[in-house]
């Protein structure tokens, strides 16, 4: 059984290293050439998609491979509301992405969530592999070739932050720092989420749910909040992926981008929130490593993700619980209160 409450830092040095880890992510790109500001770039997305889905995998027990459509599909939307050779706003561009994401998502798991396991399982990839078609197969977004589009602008208060006006080293900098902004709120929304009402719903659902049932709860209702929800994240980090790249293609909404965020919170832990985080930049840095080492990159990557599986039942982010359990079992027991003030 996974306790929701453990997906979330227990204590304040959990926040100070989350802390921590933000102002290192902040510090980077003065330290980093650009090549690798825009991989953590890219590592951030796959961060907040992984974020999405974890709301399903790790606190209800919802295993999908629909999701990456709606990512796919948040990112067409911004190339299709976006006259040809012009760039708009985030303000309008992010809405309109995350509503139809949203939309999508809740006519999907209105009716992908009637059916169970692998059934479920089986649905929402069907359903994922008919948008892909839909794009793929037709001239809409470019058929199979893709399209570019303008990247949407940073603007705000008749101030605009343009790629462009940034020194050619630095052109990188704008998608980066909005990128760690959504994935800093992508957290905290979650971390909010599972602390409320809904949270606790999701977890008694992911442990019994025939006695959620029986307590009174609609858990249909309370799967497909968590769906949408799920849903409505993943075109955030959709979104993000226009803004950082200006290029949409199929792949965007193909099943690979649906399994690729189950494999980050594998890889990071699926206990956690943060092991989505972590996952994202173990699996993009094992990348770089593998392919520096050898040709064969991906036998690599997977014989590292493989021993990680199979080794840390916890992924990475389990190594800390790992250690600090042993330190409570070498601990020596305490006496009763009440056996030192009599001894």
């Amino acid at each position: 059984m996974i306790d929701t409450h453990r997906m979330l830092p227990q204590s304040w040095r959990g926040w100070a290293v989350l802390a921590a880890g933000a102002a290192v992510l902040a510090a980077l790109p003065f330290f980093a050439t650009s090549y690798y500001v825009g991989l953590a770039t890219t590592a951030m997305i796959a961060a907040m998609l992984a974020l999405a889905v974890h709301l399903l995998v790790g606190a209800t027990g919802l295993v999908t491979l629909g999701h990456g459509a709606f990512y796919g599909l948040a990112a067409y939307v911004v190339y299709l509301v976006s006259p040809e050779g012009t760039a708009l706003p985030m303000w309008q561009t992010l809405p309109a992405a995350m509503a139809v994401a949203g939309l999508a998502a809740l006519a999907v798991g209105s009716l992908s969530l009637r059916t169970r396991g692998f059934f479920f399982l089986m649905v929402t990839l069907a359903f994922g592999q008919m948008l892909f078609f839909v794009f793929h197969d037709t001239k809409l977004g470019g058929g199979t070739d893709g399209a570019y589009l303008t990247k949407p602008l940073i603007a705000a208060f008749g101030l605009e932050l343009s790629p462009a006006s940034f020194p050619r080293a630095r052109r990188a900098w704008p998608a980066y720092y909005v990128a760690l902004v959504q994935l800093a709120a992508t957290y905290l929304i979650l971390a909010l989420l599972l602390r409320s009402m809904l949270g606790r719903v999701l977890e008694g659902i992911k442990v019994n749910e025939q006695r959620m049932r029986a307590m009174g709860f609609n858990t249909y209702r309370y799967k497909l909040a968590a769906f949408t929800i799920g849903g409505i994240l993943a075109g955030a980090a959709g979104h993000m992926w226009s803004l950082h790249t200006g290029f949409v293609n199929p792949e965007l909404v193909a099943w690979q981008k649906s399994a690729e965020p189950l494999l980050i919170i594998l890889l990071g832990g699926i206990g956690s929130l943060t092991g989505a985080v972590v996952g994202a930049f173990a699996l993009y840095g094992l990348g770089e490593v593998a392919q520096l080492v050898t040709e064969r990159k991906l036998l690599v990557e997977g014989l590292v993700i493989l021993g990680v599986v199979v080794l840390l039942r916890n992924g990475l982010t389990g190594i800390r619980l790992l250690r600090l359990r042993r330190g409570a079992a070498s601990a020596p027991e305490e006496p009763p209160s009440e056996a030192r003030a009599h001894g």
